[in-house]
């Protein structure tokens, strides 16, 4: 039985934001990419060459990077605006924020690429089909590229989410209360660097476990009725 000295419960309240932090970030990559997936196709060319230019060079950048400049550049920028209103006092990003918008942004630019491969590969003729019914294209969108999208996305979107999941121990560095930061704390009073540690390693692992899980309900209830139809 591994001893935690007493600091269980800090390291209970870290996992809490952990799992939190990637939530957040998560939807907001979902949000992103879609947007973004959505401009590559769009007639509009500027829109385009944003989506295009986000993509490219968001993928480039460290994400620990990303949350330094983040964290304290939103500072930066946020007193320039108030101070138009007349407002001189100083502005701090909180640190769950900072890493939730980092996050969401570069973790959004890995989504793009997933969502539009996904759209890529929905038959057109069904889209055509649609559009010969007289559905308008927000409709088409909406009834019949988003399902399957999502359902196509959903495992490359699941390997992001992995991959997120353990990026947000980045976040400890700006003074996020999440699982390595708290960890850290423990391992400064006890001084036993092993035991939390591994005891941290091991709840990542357990949390991983816990997303796969949840992952693979996610696909069969995205494909379920699939392999009856392919029959």
């Amino acid at each position: 039985m591994i001893d935690l000295q007493g600091f269980g419960n800090l390291l209970l309240a870290g996992t809490l934001v952990t799992v939190e932090l990637s939530l957040a970030s998560m939807a907001v990559a979902v949000v992103l990419g879609l947007i973004g997936a959505t401009a590559t196709r769009s007639h509009f060319l500027p829109a385009r060459w944003l989506a295009a230019g986000y993509t490219t060079i968001v993928r480039g950048i460290p994400e620990l990077l990303a949350i330094l400049l983040v964290y304290f550049g939103a500072s930066i920028v946020l007193m320039k605006i108030a101070g138009l209103f007349g407002y001189t006092g100083y502005i701090e990003l909180s640190p769950f924020l900072a890493g939730t918008v980092a996050l969401g942004f570069m973790y959004g630019a890995y989504a793009s690429e997933v969502v539009r491969g996904a759209i890529d590969a929905i038959p057109h003729g069904q889209i055509e089909a649609a559009q010969a019914m007289g559905m308008h294209r927000l409709l088409v969108f909406r009834r019949i590229v988003l399902p399957q999208t999502w359902r196509l996305a959903l495992p490359p979107l699941g390997n992001l989410f992995l991959a997120l999941l353990k990026d947000t121990a980045l976040i400890s560095v700006v003074g996020a209360n999440d699982l390595m930061r708290d960890t850290a704390i423990a391992v400064s009073q006890t001084k036993a660097p092993f035991t939390f540690y591994a005891s941290a390693a091991l709840i990542y692992l357990l949390l991983t476990v816990v997303t796969t899980a949840g992952i693979a309900w996610l696909e069969r209830n995205a494909n379920r009725g699939m392999q009856r139809a392919r029959t």
